[in-house]
């Protein structure tokens, strides 16, 4: 690479990251404050808590690393525009290339990183994390619940325990489950045991209570029943694995025997077809960030900063990509859109770059981005001004 090139990725590459860690951390301290019960509840250590938190953190990565790339663009490009650079840069005769050849280099390392996060990073990690709240919930079935009290496992799930015995053997179980709507249930044996894995509890000699939303009850007396404690870990696609959990394998050829796959093939359909896609969005916004603010143009023209318009663009072509992924699980006809998506915006930024193109917001548009702006403006301004007053 020529010293201008690298100049420009090495500013490029600090934007960049000064976008992406923030905003990583700002969202992945969400998420985990989120399980914070985790800790609380069921008695777990700190450091059981910051593995939990690792195994998040590959789970928002592929989505904030895309919108991070386009921001580290367009602010560099912007300020390089500014401070004359990307002027001069023409009137030296300079190719193009040598803006464009750093940012697409960046661009397609952060797309084949994105790609082996999410198909083989990923997938692994989210299995793990279920694995581990479960046996967590398993824990506090067997040695954290205090004998003879309610102890809510979560939102709408009660456990009482008469005595604990040693070898993970409960007497007098008593659960309370409100989670479905449709129906409450209740269950009581005279004893039960957790498994070694912590995964199931087997409830012996008892009945189960069922009353749907019209008041009908029926009972059901049981002399051996299993409680999947996955169930307590809060996963709206119940206790078995589901298709973000699976890896690029499966979802390729998947079992047709498995439970799930037969409850919702439209999900591992569209997980499938987002996996092959979706890793060329920091591709797809490099190069929208490249039409916006590739060029050089005069400070002192008026315009809208190009990180409002790039931004704007990127958040509605990613959420087009949830849409379709959507589309694709309740049709399969909607398959060829979701390729369309990267191929057309892929196909369109290169042809305005090979033209030497820019992109014009339409006048209304821009007339109303720019009052709202100057409204904005104006009221910090005025609000500063009297506060300065006091």
């Amino acid at each position: 690479m020529k010293l201008l090139e690298i100049y420009i990725l090495r500013r490029i590459l600090q934007m960049f990251l000064v976008s992406l860690l923030p905003v990583l951390t700002i969202i992945w301290t969400i998420q985990v404050l989120g399980r914070i019960n985790l800790v609380t509840d069921t008695g777990q250590s700190m450091g059981s808590f910051m593995l939990l938190a690792t195994f998040i953190l590959p789970t928002i990565i592929p989505v904030v690393l895309p919108f991070a790339l386009a921001i580290g663009i367009t602010q560099t490009l912007t300020a390089m525009n500014n401070d004359s650079e990307l002027p001069v840069i023409d009137a030296a005769g300079s190719s193009r290339s040598i803006i464009y050849r750093p940012v697409l280099l960046l661009a397609a390392f952060l797309s084949i990183f994105s790609f082996t996060v999410a198909n083989f990073v990923e997938p692994p990690a989210r299995v793990a994390a279920r694995q581990m709240v479960a046996s967590a919930y398993a824990d506090l079935l067997s040695s954290v619940i205090e004998e003879k009290t309610f102890r809510s496992i979560e939102d709408d799930l009660y456990v009482q325990i008469s005595e604990r015995h040693s070898g993970r053997v409960l007497r007098g179980l008593f659960v309370v489950d409100y989670r479905d709507p449709a129906f409450d249930l209740i269950y009581y044996s005279r004893e039960g045991s957790i498994d070694e894995s912590g995964t199931s509890l087997t409830m012996r000699d008892g009945e189960v209570h069922r009353k749907t939303a019209d008041g009908r009850i029926s009972i059901i007396k049981f002399a051996s029943y299993a409680f999947d404690l996955s169930a307590m870990t809060a996963s709206e696609d119940g206790p078995s694995l589901n298709a973000g959990d699976r890896d690029l394998a499966f979802l390729l050829n998947p079992d047709p025997n498995d439970r799930h796959v037969k409850s919702s093939p439209g999900s591992y359909r569209s997980e499938l077809h987002a996996r092959l896609t979706d890793w060329l969005f920091p591709l797809m916004f490099a190069l929208v960030s490249l039409v916006i603010a590739g060029d050089s143009r005069s400070h002192r023209q008026a315009r809208v900063h190009p990180m409002i318009i790039a931004l704007a663009l990127a958040f509605a072509l990613r959420w087009l990509g949830f849409s379709l992924k959507n589309l694709v699980k309740q049709d399969e006809a909607y398959t060829i859109l979701i390729y369309l998506l990267p191929a057309a915006t892929i196909g369109l930024c290169s042809y305005m770059l090979a033209t030497h193109k820019r992109f014009r917001m339409p006048r209304a548009a821009s007339n109303l981005l720019d009052a709202l702006l100057r409204g904005i403006r104006q009221r910090w301004t005025g609000r500063t001004a009297a506060g300065g007053g006091q």
